[in-house]
């Protein structure tokens, strides 16, 4: 929590009602069939009650309400507990420490705990983490797996070809390291704190704040106490402002605040739309026979048909006990809106190559994100007046090679030595009051993160032809491997991946086989092992722009893609009490936080907003 002994009596109401507010409920239950029944029998329902739709202003139940935030100032403000803002605190911090200069750095984390809301395959490249601290090793880093044997496969749905890894491919893996990023991250932040950077779990950075002259001037976080029908609760408390000469946002993937600064100053301008995948992701324990520390499995192929793109990966971990942690990434530009990628994570597990590692064991975790993967295409500006993107937000993933840690962390510490400088100076000879670093883009133009993704900006985009995965292995094959991406013509992207879905009436229905509960499962049985949880009486923060397009539009033409491409059964379509319709019923307490909604809704109609601070899932080593 804040720091008390720095806030006025008005902060410590503030603290304490977000303390109570994020305690005192019990976790609300997950949608049932007896839900289903009880909600089909009441009166449709206003869905989107959240104030960024329907403004407080003209509402007559906030008339009265005090609604002034109490601001504290920073140096820096970072949003987002991940690799790229915890390199970024520490890399200033060790800046200010070698230099003698005083630095507050504060980090905001929508999380209960820094790394509850991290989630990746995840082998980890150790490059950056080799430059910010070469002592890695004896600072107790958790990666005790070394990559000691590398798969590769084209599975069909009996057989698996085997593909070598050859020198020089990004798929190699000799050198890394399988980790559970959530317990990396959390070791981030430990040696954050220790240097002496300010983290603030449980706050969730819900708005831009900007000077006069239109530079960002910080952050506010949510206001807490708000009951699910949009009214003020007894415990009502207004966020509170975070001021900053220069703020980092570092929130992941389609960032909340980063989409409102895309819009604000024209970031997306001169680049290719972004792309996505979705990723999901189970921890199982497994008979010990079968277990191999080290080994790292990747494929292609079944269960998706050639040209929708995707696959699969499985590691043996090795933590003290016979972990693997098994995962299905498909891309978020597929056609078919009857495809559901949580069912075909389901049924890859049967395969006859992957379910002899499974049987006989038992799953313990579960959980789902999305993927940046446009690539160097897709990268939009850096910097803009008093504030700069960093890590996944802005999307630095290297698709083929499946990582962006390395990249996230790197583009955290590039943006630290860009600032620093300017933060730390006497006088400032900045343009607008919040200071521009266009030394950042710079920067990370002339480091090995941009020519590492340039040397792979074909990869992604060429799986986009008749031939869909072939044709994208042989251009991979040729000019990869052999010009190493040097040839003179960068590919495109297709376009929004919400614009790529055909209507349901042009598509084949996919029958998925039942969830035997034993290697495959329903899905809310696997949202209950994110440990996801949300206050209840709070409106729901999966917001509708206009509440009657799910219906007239996504399920009319597209027969409501968004119950099938939600990982945690967040939306479903139910039936209108008088049984001449259907409504959309929005779960939103089985949100984790993972935006596909937000990327693929064929209407863009959805908008994911933060919900209170410290809800969502609750990732223990993901």
């Amino acid at each position: 929590m804040l720091p008390a002994s720095r806030y006025s009596g008005k902060a410590h109401r503030c603290i304490r009602a977000l303390r109570t507010v994020q305690t005192e409920y019990a976790a609300p239950q997950l949608y049932t069939t007896l839900h289903r029944r009880a909600c089909s029998s009441v009166a449709t329902p206003q869905i989107t009650t959240h104030y960024t739709i329907h403004s407080r202003d003209k509402d007559p139940r906030w008339e009265g309400v005090e609604m002034e935030r109490f601001a504290d100032e920073a140096d820096v403000v970072i949003v987002g507990g991940g690799p790229a803002g915890l390199s970024a605190a520490i890399r200033l911090k060790q800046l200010a420490n070698e230099h003698e200069k005083e630095l507050r750095v504060c980090l905001v984390e929508k999380a209960s705990q820094i790394g509850a809301h991290t989630l990746s395959g995840a082998c980890l490249e150790p490059s950056a983490l080799n430059e910010l601290f070469p002592d890695w090793k004896e600072r107790g880093a958790p990666m005790n797996t070394p990559v000691t044997e590398d798969v590769f496969s084209i599975l069909t749905e009996k057989h698996r070809i085997p593909v070598p890894i050859l020198p020089g491919l990004p798929m190699g893996n000799h050198g890394n390291y399988i980790v559970r990023l959530g317990n990396f991250v959390r070791w981030l932040g430990e040696q954050a704190e220790e240097l002496g950077v300010e983290i603030y779990p449980g706050y969730a950075a819900a708005e831009v704040l900007f000077h006069d002259d239109g530079s960002v001037k910080g952050i506010a976080t949510n206001d807490v106490g708000i009951g699910k029908d949009g009214s003020p609760k007894d415990v009502f408390e207004r966020g509170m402002e975070l001021h900053a000469k220069v703020t980092l946002f570092g929130e992941g993937c389609h960032g909340h605040l980063a989409k409102q600064l895309y819009k604000q100053f024209n970031l997306r301008e001169n680049c290719e739309p972004q792309t996505y995948a979705i990723g999901l992701k189970e921890v199982w324990t497994i008979d010990e026979k079968k277990w191999r520390p080290g080994r790292v499995e990747h494929s292609v192929g079944w269960p998706l048909n050639r040209n929708t793109y995707g696959g699969s990966f499985l590691y043996h971990l090795n933590e003290g006990e016979p972990l693997v942690a098994l995962g299905f990434v498909v891309g978020l530009d597929y056609s078919n809106p009857y495809l559901s990628p949580f069912r075909e994570f389901q049924r890859w597990k049967h395969h006859p190559f992957v379910a002899p590692t499974l049987e006989g064991g038992s799953r313990i975790a579960y959980g789902a994100r999305a993927l940046n993967e446009g690539g160097l295409q897709s990268i939009p500006k850096l910097t803009f007046p008093g504030g700069l993107l960093i890590g996944c937000s802005p999307g630095f993933m290297n698709v083929p090679k499946i990582k962006g840690t390395h990249t996230a962390m790197k583009s955290g510490m590039l943006a630290a030595e860009a600032i620093f400088p300017k933060v730390t100076a006497e006088s400032t000879e900045s343009e607008t009051t919040g200071l521009h670093v266009p030394e950042y883009s710079d920067n990370l133009k002339n480091s090995w993160v941009w020519k590492e993704l340039h040397a792979v900006r074909n990869i992604r985009p060429s799986f986009h032809n008749y031939f869909g995965l072939y044709g994208g292995m042989v251009y991979t094959g040729v000019f990869y491997w052999i010009f190493r991406g040097k040839e003179p013509w960068t590919l495109k992207h297709c376009g929004l991946d919400a614009h790529q879905l055909k209507p349901a009436k042009d598509c084949t229905p996919i029958e998925y086989p039942k969830p035997d509960g034993k290697l495959s499962f329903d899905l809310l049985s696997s949202v209950a092992l994110s440990g996801t949880n949300h206050e209840g009486d709070q409106p729901p923060h999966l917001t509708l722009r206009d509440d009657s397009v799910p219906v007239n539009r996504n399920l009319a033409i597209y027969d409501g893609p968004e119950q099938r491409f939600c990982p945690a059964g967040v939306y479903e379509y139910v039936p209108l009490e008088t049984g001449d319709g259907m409504r959309l019923q929005i779960n939103a307490q089985n949100c984790v936080h993972c935006k596909t909604c937000d990327i693929k809704d064929p209407s863009q109609n959805i908008n994911w907003v933060v919900p209170e601070g410290g809800g969502g899932p609750a990732y223990n080593g993901m």
